[in-house]
């Protein structure tokens, strides 16, 4: 017979190596640097994952995203005015129901991304489930709960983090990290299912050119692909 997932909160508290906090400070710095050169344009940014929470490890991303950008050209000229070359840029769309976004590759490990169309709650609200931080949180050494891929729940302790699996308390951590239900429960069907079956393909994934802009492939593949363009008027 199925077990079920427990509904009692069992806790597991995690202390961080001397390694483990050098290279949490490491990685925030040049989340930082990145941000602050947006912020001087006036362009706000969050960073999300394991940055934001502090559970780091060697092979952690870097993932900022900018939740209202001002249009690519200004971020861009930003980005190669302070010295930092862009390795690549890319258009990607999950779903046809998800928001279609641009990836500004720094390098391998290093995203700078944004909406190229409105988003919907839950889509927004995916950042604070897994843990989002301002500029002002790094600055001030803040980290903010978060949920993992693991669907733990990793809450920042003095010496590390504590942690408690989320399935059957979904209705705590919406209250604990001030996102809806719905948002929790979309999170939780997407990583279970990437669990049974794998990671799975993505719906648009394509590189920009070097003489083009995000807007102008955009245009093109709304003109191209029907899903696209009732996702652009489904706003």
């Amino acid at each position: 017979m199925a077990v079920k997932p427990s509904r009692r909160i069992e806790y597991k508290e995690v202390t961080y190596t001397d390694e483990q906090w050098i290279l949490l400070r490491n990685l925030r710095d040049k989340a930082m640097r990145l941000m602050e050169i947006l912020e001087k344009s006036n362009i706000k940014t969050i960073v999300h994952g394991s940055i934001a929470r502090g559970d780091v490890k060697e092979k952690s991303d870097i993932d900022i995203f900018i939740p209202e950008p001002p249009s690519s050209f200004i971020m861009e000229t930003s980005i190669e005015r302070a010295g930092i070359p862009i390795n690549k840029r890319l258009i990607v769309q999950a779903t046809p129901i998800y928001a279609m976004k641009a990836y500004i590759e720094i390098d391998e490990r290093t995203y700078i991304s944004f909406p190229l169309m409105r988003m919907r709650k839950t889509e927004r609200e995916f950042y604070r489930f897994g843990g989002e931080a301002t500029l002002e949180d790094l600055r001030l050494d803040r980290r903010l709960s978060g949920v993992d891929k693991r669907l733990m729940l990793i809450e920042p302790t003095e010496k590390g983090h504590r942690e408690s699996c989320i399935l059957g308390n979904e209705s705590y951590v919406a209250r604990i990290l001030g996102v809806s239900l719905e948002t929790v429960l979309d999170r939780v069907h997407a990583l279970m299912r990437r669990d049974e079956v794998g990671r799975t393909g993505v719906f648009i994934e394509k590189e920009v050119g070097e003489n083009e802009t995000f807007e102008q492939v955009l245009e093109k593949l709304a003109e191209q692909n029907p899903a696209v363009r009732r996702r652009l008027k489904n706003i």
